[in-house]
């Protein structure tokens, strides 16, 4: 069959030959998301100033009591002191715009990468936007609104709502499975009170993973993690489960859960916890649990695209680790400030971990366990993400 094309466009392969794979890190209290080489030195390459409204948000949020109420309920709470200013981003399949989560502002955003401009703007609903997920062809992302126990499935190019989906308390993390078939939510209940004792754990409100079908919308099946950490012996952890990665198979999913310092498996096809590791901890950690951001001891987690290694960020331990999947056995940890997420390099060899606390991404070698490269950033990075932009791309 021949395929014509408009006069002047450029094929499928052309146009991928065309975008350059990068690194966004997102620089949550500046507003801003540098683009960096995915492999190797991890050089910045521009950077993005993914607020270009902040004014007339800020003007909004003003003349709304209740918005202002919660504004300032985020300032002062998970955003320790600042304004939560992006979350997450991914970038369209053209590389053309770079699709953002703006916390404080309650609302997903594209920002044109060729002239900094707004494409589109979407207000979540509620009063505040989180984590989100990109579908694995690139066209759909989900976000979730994390007052409303909302998580809403966006077209990645226009912003128009696909769905909108019932979750548990503060949905959180979101991932794509079975070639897009499948979203999995995680919802982590409330974070921001002081009420961290074991004992006020009732508190924290409905946790569970919520699995939804994309080709309906119907919500297929919920799994709430305390009756499997039960079972499994470990009635003592928090069933909010946090940062989460499939295995390559997607059979075993892991993840971290509020106030554990380590990792947790669990098998999909038999539906029950099979292995919880401890990771190493500092000394020199506060052991209030009051203290520790959000409840969490450790936040981030990936895995190397074999499966044969994890990467653990130890956020309030200030270290991070390669950690052997077959035995769940760390390697000597890397010494690391506030790391806030892991992710993996464009080439795979790498883990790459967010420092907020130094303000700069770290490279992990997966097989060695020790660090390779840094890179400055801006103000208290968080997620990082892979996309592709323009080849040649410059800051607008």
């Amino acid at each position: 069959m021949l395929l014509l094309l408009p006069l002047g466009a450029a094929s499928p392969a052309a146009a991928a030959a065309s975008l350059q794979q990068v690194m966004f890190v997102g620089n949550n209290w500046d507003g801003t998301v540098d683009v960096i080489h995915s492999t190797g030195d991890l050089a910045r390459i521009g950077r993005i100033d993914v607020v270009p409204d902040k004014q007339q948000r800020l003007w909004e949020i003003y003349l709304n009591p209740v918005a202002l109420g919660f504004y300032l309920g985020i300032q002062q709470g998970p955003g320790e002191g600042h304004d939560q200013l992006v979350d997450d981003m991914y970038t369209t399949p053209e590389g053309d715009a770079l699709v953002v989560s703006r916390p404080s502002f309650a609302d997903v955003v594209s920002i044109d990468l060729a002239t900094g401009a707004l494409k589109w703007r979407f207000p979540v609903s509620g009063y505040r936007a989180d984590h989100m997920a990109v579908s694995p062809d690139g066209t759909m992302v989900a976000v979730s609104a994390s007052t409303s126990n909302k998580v809403h499935v966006l077209n990645i190019r226009t912003g128009a709502q696909i769905a909108a989906l019932d979750a548990g308390d503060k949905p959180h993390e979101n991932i794509f499975t079975k070639d897009g078939r499948y979203l999995w939510n995680m919802s982590i209940g409330e974070v921001n009170t002081s009420l961290d004792d074991p004992a006020w754990d009732w508190t924290k409100g409905d946790r569970h993973i919520t699995i939804i079908d994309t080709r309906t919308w119907q919500v297929v099946k919920t799994i709430d993690m305390r009756s499997r950490l039960d079972a499994f012996g470990r009635s003592d952890l928090s069933n909010a489960v946090r940062p989460a990665v499939f295995s390559p198979d997607e059979s075993k999913l892991y993840f971290q859960v509020s106030f554990f310092a380590g990792v947790v498996e669990y098998d999909v096809a038999t539906d029950k916890v099979t292995r919880v590791a401890d990771m190493p901890t500092s000394p020199d950690t506060d052991p209030d649990r009051t203290t520790w951001v959000n409840d969490s001891r450790h936040h981030g987690l990936s895995m190397n695209p074999d499966g044969t290694k994890l990467c653990v960020a130890g956020t309030m331990d200030n270290l991070a680790m390669v950690v052997d999947r077959a035995t769940l056995t760390p390697r000597t940890p890397v010494a690391a400030s506030k790391p806030y997420w892991a992710t993996v390099s464009g080439d795979g060899k790498e883990c790459v971990i967010s420092e907020s606390g130094a303000d700069q991404v770290t490279a992990i070698d997966f097989a060695t366990g020790r660090k390779v490269a840094s890179v400055g950033v801006g103000h208290h990075p968080q997620r990082v993400r892979i996309g592709r932009i323009a080849s040649g791309w410059t800051a607008p």
